[in-house]
């Protein structure tokens, strides 16, 4: 199945660490992150699941959830999450699906067609509260994921969707923005009370704007 953004992420049930659940209504009303790991007791993913156990508060700030998958069965994710807090220093806080049938890997495409079909590629989602896929990220088995990023873009979803602006090169929050090409000069002067810097015509930057 080939996603794309903009399409709604397929809803699915499932065994997890932290219970059964139906995806869209675990979701609720929050963003969320969907990302999958090759297979438990692997080094690279026992970085990655720590350091992402350590932003959770990151992630609550910006009301997102995050869950974990992986093809191996619940007992092993529970075996593997003490070796986690070992390596990270905090315990994994977040469901992790347990996925032995690749019913989910292969409804999100996680399998990749010239690889191992026994797991999963590294992939991230962002969904947003629409149910939305907003991100889609495929890292080779070799490359940690960078979770800085991840939220570096979460913001940039969440700013822009609230405001009529994109973000530029490296952004960061608190940097300024870019007033979106839809808006004419007149509508941004009216949208933009505090004024904008027209560099080109077509870039037009505005400061530091409020997240949500």
């Amino acid at each position: 199945m080939m996603l794309q953004l903009g399409q709604v992420a397929p809803d699915f049930e499932a065994r997890t660490t932290q219970g059964p659940i139906r995806f869209h209504e675990w979701l609720g009303a929050s963003w969320g992150i969907l990302f999958s790991h090759p297979k438990d007791y692997t080094p690279v993913c026992t970085t990655e699941l720590g350091y992402t156990a350590r932003l959770k508060p990151e992630f609550d700030r910006r009301g997102v959830k995050v869950i974990g998958l992986s093809v191996d069965t619940l007992d092993r994710h529970e075996g593997w999450n003490a070796d986690i807090e070992e390596v990270g220093g905090t315990a994994v806080n977040f469901p992790m699906i347990s996925d032995p049938d690749r019913a989910v890997a292969t409804l999100y495409g996680m399998i990749h067609p010239e690889a191992d079909a026994a797991v999963t590629v590294r992939t991230v989602f962002v969904i947003d509260p629409s149910k939305k896929i907003r991100l889609m990220l495929i890292y080779p088995p070799s490359a940690g994921r960078n979770f800085d990023e991840v939220l570096r873009v979460i913001d940039s979803l969440q700013l822009t969707d609230r405001h009529k602006v994109a973000t530029p090169v490296n952004w960061k929050p608190g940097e300024r923005a870019i007033v979106a090409a839809s808006l004419s000069d007149e509508e941004a002067r009216a949208r933009f009370p505090q004024g904008f810097e027209a560099e080109k015509p077509y870039l037009r930057w505005v400061d530091q704007l409020e997240r949500t």
